[in-house]
């Protein structure tokens, strides 16, 4: 059974860090992409960020970039969300999903409507 499931999430103060791992099992090892998805109260889901395993390509979006990081644990297929500076506008809970063509995630774009797995999420509160 494919299952995914995100880890990682707390309370943190701003300014500080958290890292958050997406932990995928139940699939041939494969080509395939991560995401990673938050959604705050009150408002819709928001991409942030994406990784594909074939060719490594990575997507961020311009509101963390250069405090957020993605990267993957190919072995264990875990992808994992770096998180710095964080900021109280960064709560929300936090969803990883998986792509299992590794199309969501090419030349370095975040196409968001391949994903189809997911997690149940967990909850990034920043206070400030």
């Amino acid at each position: 059974e494919l299952q995914v499931v995100e880890s990682g999430g707390g309370l943190v103060q701003a300014g500080g860090s958290l890292r958050l791992s997406c932990e995928a099992s139940g699939f041939p090892f494969d080509d395939y992409a991560m995401g990673w998805f938050r959604q705050a109260p009150g408002k819709e889901r928001e991409a942030v960020s994406c990784i594909s395993s074939g060719d490594g390509s990575t997507y961020v979006i311009d509101s963390v970039k250069g405090r957020f990081s993605i990267s993957i644990d190919k072995a264990n297929v875990t992808a994992y969300l770096q998180m710095n500076s964080l900021k109280p506008e960064d709560t929300a809970v936090y969803y990883c999903a998986v792509d299992l063509l590794d199309l969501g995630c090419e030349e370095s774009k975040f196409y968001t409507e391949e994903y189809d797995h997911w997690g149940q999420g967990t909850q990034v509160t920043v206070s400030s």
